[in-house]
């Protein structure tokens, strides 16, 4: 069955879905994504990686900062629309907006649905020591990813898994789920289920707090951390090197818990290659840094250019 609909998403994972649609054979109206933004040395004007796609694929794509005002609403109404797939947009759809397709919006969320709720649903539950995730397919309503499910497909997360890995894989199960949503939508096959009232929980959009790593906290926590910060926007440390030097902010892109039992003061490097005391007596090994101004660097070539020696202190 070919649909006439609008597709709104902006960033990498949203790509996949807006091509897995296009080769279902159904009818893009429009693509709506969010404004170009400066990016890059030269502060270019860069469009998101869905306009970019889009535009690559002779789509109709609109940038509007807002969808609240009539004219916005009006033409978006004038689309005739089937349906709206939304993933990932990044702006609030007001009711009008919501109300002018046929079958309504059916929204890909990047959780198992009512747990995680909200901006940064990845990262949330990598930090927060889920061992599993995976997306949902959603008909939208007024709240904030409160609308019933259609359905679902999961994912582990494994204990060398990042933020990076995890969406990797959340993009293709999203690009398998949402034709299959659709077309059950469509026909009726697919029966929206109100999401529960118990195991609510919100993935609050990332900020500079959640970002340093404090290492009296548990081994499984700063694992979960860094992990889940990685490789964006990234956990950090400070380091001193021995002998009076500068301290620097290092970037923490990958980490793996260690069996090692210390009695070391948290934060103390427990050898040369990286094992870091933590606050409950148990250890991480950094498996990938950064430095200020330089590019991500496994261990073993960042401790070729800079020795961590055993016994200093990152805090």
């Amino acid at each position: 069955m070919t649909l006439r609909i609008a597709f709104m998403g902006s960033p990498d994972i949203a790509v996949g879905v807006l091509k897995a649609l296009m080769e279902a054979g159904h009818e893009i109206a429009c693509v709506y994504s969010q404004p170009p933004r400066p990016a890059g040395r030269g502060q270019k004007l860069t469009p998101t990686p869905v306009h970019a796609f889009a535009e690559a694929h002779g789509l109709d794509v609109r940038t509007p900062k807002s969808l609240k005002k009539a004219p916005e609403q009006e033409a978006f109404a004038a689309l005739d629309l089937d349906a709206a797939v939304v993933v990932a947009y990044g702006l609030i759809l007001p009711q009008a907006i919501l109300d002018a397709p046929r079958l309504g919006c059916l929204n890909m969320h990047a959780s198992i649905l009512p747990r995680w709720r909200g901006a940064a649903p990845i990262q949330r539950a990598i930090m927060a020591g889920d061992s599993e995730t995976g997306v949902d397919a959603m008909l939208m309503d007024a709240g904030l990813d409160t609308g019933p499910v259609l359905a679902s497909l999961r994912t582990p997360i494994g204990f060398d898994d990042t933020a990076g890995s995890v969406h990797d894989r959340l993009a293709v199960l999203a690009a398998e789920l949402a034709p299959r949503a659709l077309a059950g939508l469509a026909d009726g096959s697919l029966t929206p289920n109100v999401q529960p009232e118990e195991g609510i929980t919100y993935a609050h959009k990332l900020g500079p707090g959640d970002q340093k790593v404090d290492f009296s906290k548990p081994a499984r926590e700063v694992d979960c951390q860094i992990r889940g910060l990685s490789p964006f926007p990234g956990a950090w440390c400070w380091w001193a090197p021995p002998g009076g030097g500068e301290p620097m902010r290092l970037k923490l892109l990958g980490c793996r818990r260690s069996g090692q039992e210390t009695s070391a003061p948290p934060g103390t490097v427990l050898d040369d290659n990286l094992l870091i005391a933590c606050g409950d007596g148990g250890a991480v090994r950094l498996l990938r840094l950064q430095k200020p101004g330089g590019r991500p660097l496994a261990a073993e070539d960042f401790l070729r250019g800079q020795p961590v020696p055993h016994a200093t202190v990152m805090s």
